[in-house]
């Protein structure tokens, strides 16, 4: 039988204020998602109003899945949280394959992708940061559609590269930081999260003070053009399609805060208000980043365009929409600007993803679905072996170069685990009505089911739309590769051990 989980707290250091979390929700959300998605969502809704419709409706929808999952966090503080969930209203099958992808990809191929994000933007500032693999080591180059690659300059290289070394660094220092005790690791999240926030809060103000450009102001809200193309831009892909689901990624991992519940302070009731705080600053905060960025940039602009302006914000050099509005704001500094202000984003990022994911690894090893060392806490009051284990596999997606292609797939499966886990949430008032709901989501029934509606929409969306299906299906097929593995090792659970037949 599966071990009974520990008490929300137990063996944990309960260290983390109702401030903490919340910078902890914040830190994770903002990563580098901000500083480039607008220019592919400005191309697919083609408006000012649309870019701003798209990443406030994200935001919203973002907020009522945190309202949600606030009454759950509330029921059960444990170390785990979605995970925990899943398991309370499904039972523990599919909360393992929600662990099982987290750990695969959805959790490590995020920060393995962040983590690369780190070392490119460090290449600005220091060149001998490439990102060609090392001469004389070993690489493999390969190219497949059904790895969302089109063309040669596409191509998938797997190898060491001085940024993907940065990147495995950065993974490794957090990692030790986070093994000596959560109050490390929540002092660097806190002090990082304050810093990367004050830089976005600070180009905002920037950018709509002495930093505007009237052209652009002319070009973005003069009259029909804040709406210009926007009724021939098909409503179905402004709210569900593309444009809706790079907004609901920038914004993701904000469920983080709930897998370290058991070293938050009074978590019934500050679980629920760090969620919400959390999402709803960080929703304020990234619509006003993109008035920020209309404010300097024109929507629209010519692809070959010579200058930031010239490109506009549909055409930003590699979609650094940030770094162009910086150019236009610090001049021939604002490349340099802008890769610091990065560079702190992701590292506090990277920390947020890393401190977090440990805690699902842990409980799951509590309920025998994990290496038993896994389910320890070290010396230090955390479950080091977990982290130990998070680091060696983002490493190896680090070196792979693959992370992006996995995290591709498994969109459509993250979304489907956020739809199961608010459907918990009825079922669980259903099943455990006599459980104590210090919270209770505000807006039920109403709010939830909205939620899971328009992100079962979006799911459904990116298996609908040739260009996201293959990818979809195979996300699926990742999930369901822990069906053999759950079987595995609740075999050996179960298995008699020498003790028990002695």
């Amino acid at each position: 039988m599966p071990k009974a989980p520990q008490a929300g707290g137990e063996g944990f250091v309960a260290a983390m204020t109702v401030t903490d979390a919340t910078l902890l929700a914040v830190g994770s959300m903002i990563g580098s998602g901000i500083f480039i998605v607008s220019a592919g969502v400005a191309r697919a809704v083609g408006s000012p109003a649309g870019l701003l419709a798209a990443w406030a409706l994200s935001g919203l929808n973002t907020v009522m899945g945190a309202l949600a999952y606030g009454e759950m966090a509330a029921m059960y503080p444990r170390a785990g949280g979605q995970y925990v969930y899943l398991r309370e209203a499904f039972g523990p099958f599919p909360a393992f394959l929600y662990g099982w992808t987290l750990l695969a990809v959805i959790q490590t191929g995020t920060i393995a992708a962040v983590a690369v994000a780190f070392g490119r933007f460090a290449g600005v500032i220091l060149p001998a940061l490439s990102p060609e693999p090392f001469a004389g080591l070993p690489r493999a180059e390969f190219c497949a559609a059904v790895l969302g690659c089109q063309r040669a300059a596409d191509a998938i290289v797997v190898g060491l590269s001085p940024q993907r070394l940065a990147a495995v660094g950065i993974v490794w220092l957090l990692t030790l930081a986070n093994v000596r005790g959560v109050r490390e690791g929540k002092a660097i999240q806190t002090s990082f999260t304050l810093i990367k926030a004050s830089a976005v809060i600070a180009l905002v103000v920037l950018a709509v003070t002495i930093g505007r450009r009237g052209a652009a102001v002319a070009a973005n809200f003069s009259g029909s053009r804040f709406f210009a193309h926007l009724p021939t831009a098909s409503p179905y892909r402004l709210v569900f399609g593309a444009a809706m689901v790079g907004c609901l990624f920038s914004t993701d991992a904000w469920n983080n805060v709930t897998f370290a519940a058991a070293e938050v302070r009074d978590p019934a009731r500050n679980l629920p208000r760090a969620l919400l705080m959390g999402t709803g600053f960080v929703t304020l905060l990234f619509l006003c980043t993109n008035v920020a960025y209309l404010s300097v940039l024109p929507l629209a602009g010519v692809a070959d365009g010579a200058t930031a302006a010239a490109r506009g914000i549909q055409n930003a050099t590699q979609d650094r929409v940030a770094t162009a509005a910086a150019e236009q704001i610090f001049g021939g500094r604002g490349s340099a600007v802008m890769a610091g202000a990065i560079l702190v984003s992701t590292f506090g990022c990277v920390n947020g993803l890393v401190l977090a994911g440990a805690r699902v690894y842990y409980a799951m090893a509590r309920d025998g679905l994990m290496f038993a060392a896994v389910g320890r806490l070290n010396g230090r009051q955390v479950p080091g072996t977990a982290l130990v284990l998070q680091a060696i596999w983002i490493s190896a997606l680090c070196l792979s170069g693959t992370y992006v292609q996995l995290i591709q797939f498994v969109i459509f499966a993250a979304l489907v685990f956020y739809v199961a886990t608010t459907v918990g949430l009825f079922i669980l008032r259903r099943t455990q009505p006599d459980v104590p709901r210090p919270y209770r989501a505000l807006g039920y029934p109403v709010l939830p089911a909205l939620y899971i509606v328009l992100t079962a929409a979006i799911a459904l969306t990116l298996v609908i739309e040739p260009g996201t299906r293959v990818q979809s299906l195979l996300g699926l097929l990742i999930v369901l590769c822990g069906a053999p593995v759950y079987a595995v090792w609740r075999a050996m659970d179960r298995a008699p051990r020498l003790a028990d037949v002695s």
